[in-house]
């Protein structure tokens, strides 16, 4: 049995989207809850939440826009930059707490207190890019937690898996000129679904050339093209790459029962992906598998898919 941590905070919840947003603070409820009907609660290492030092933020996002986030949270507007993008006074505060227990949380892998972790965070994270928030997203936490990794630890290969079924826009974009963070993103096809990037054709750009691959998914299709395509283009990218450390991007909405997309994985379909995830971390980042929970909203399904990802992550 691994040493796993669990991110989980209350303070989460206090991010309030209001009324019919999809991205509400039951989710993470449905996760918890999930995880201790599983009987998961007690072979878990629980890891209470802690505000990130803003330094790590500007590794990754404009200060200046963090600026402006700020002020835009304070003053009581319910959206930023977008109508999707619901906040209350809060957000700011919460947005800070999910990149400091991920950070916390990667720390802890590196120091061997934890061998991997799962980081029930809100809000979400893949589509923030640098001066931009975008699909509920406003820091890029696996961004932030892969510049943390290199900068504190002296990391030089980070590798990011992200099987949100929408493409992480914000982190390809901060990594496509980067070399030493490869972003591999399996998803809905881009012409079918949010944010219309992530084609194939998109594979970093200048000295970052090769070090991002897509594969998107056509509508109806689920776990056989999903097991096809990381076996044919998943594998062989990271045995070239040979990652020190897996940052994992986890969205659950995928499922045949999210109406967040038209793909259709099944539950075994999700286990199937963990499982290939963490035989790579097991081959080449000596078992330090770091997820961060991006999207995933069939509140019926959350729980139980949690709990086989963390019961995965225990298995080692």
């Amino acid at each position: 049995m691994k040493k796993t941590g669990y991110l989980h905070d209350n303070r989460y919840l206090l991010h309030d989207t209001g009324p019919y947003h999809p991205e509400m603070a039951e989710r993470l409820t449905a996760v918890y809850e999930g995880i201790k009907a599983a009987g998961l609660l007690d072979q878990l290492i629980l890891i209470p939440a802690v505000r990130a030092d803003i330094k790590w933020i500007e590794a990754v996002h404009d200060p200046r826009y963090i600026r402006r986030f700020e002020e835009v949270c304070l003053s009581g507007n319910r959206t930023f930059d977008y109508p999707d993008n619901q906040m209350c006074v809060d957000t700011y505060e919460t947005a800070f707490l999910a990149v400091g227990g991920v950070l916390d949380a990667a720390r802890r892998i590196m120091e061997g207190e934890l061998d991997n972790a799962f980081c029930a965070v809100r809000p979400p994270g893949h589509h923030a890019e640098y001066n931009q928030a975008m699909g509920f997203c406003y820091f890029n936490n696996v961004a932030i937690a892969a510049r943390y990794l290199q900068m504190e630890f002296g990391i030089q290969r980070v590798g990011i898996v992200d099987f949100d079924v929408h493409h992480g826009n914000g982190t390809q974009h901060l990594f496509e000129k980067d070399p030493t963070v490869f972003y591999y993103s399996i998803h809905q096809h881009p012409s079918f679904a949010f944010p219309g990037t992530g084609r194939e054709f998109e594979a970093g750009v200048e000295i970052g050339a090769g070090f991002t691959k897509n594969s998107p998914v056509l509508p109806g299709q689920g776990d056989d093209i999903y097991r096809k395509l990381l076996q044919s283009d998943l594998l062989p990218v990271f045995e070239r790459f040979k990652p020190e450390v897996l940052l994992v991007s986890t969205g659950f909405d995928g499922h045949e029962s999210d109406d967040m997309s038209d793909v259709s994985l099944t539950t075994e379909g999700y286990s199937w992906i963990m499982e290939t995830i963490m035989q790579l971390g097991r081959q080449y980042a000596d078992g330090r598998v770091l997820s961060v929970l991006e999207g995933g909203y069939c509140l019926e399904k959350l729980g139980e898919l949690a709990a086989n990802h963390v019961r995965i992550l225990l298995e080692g």
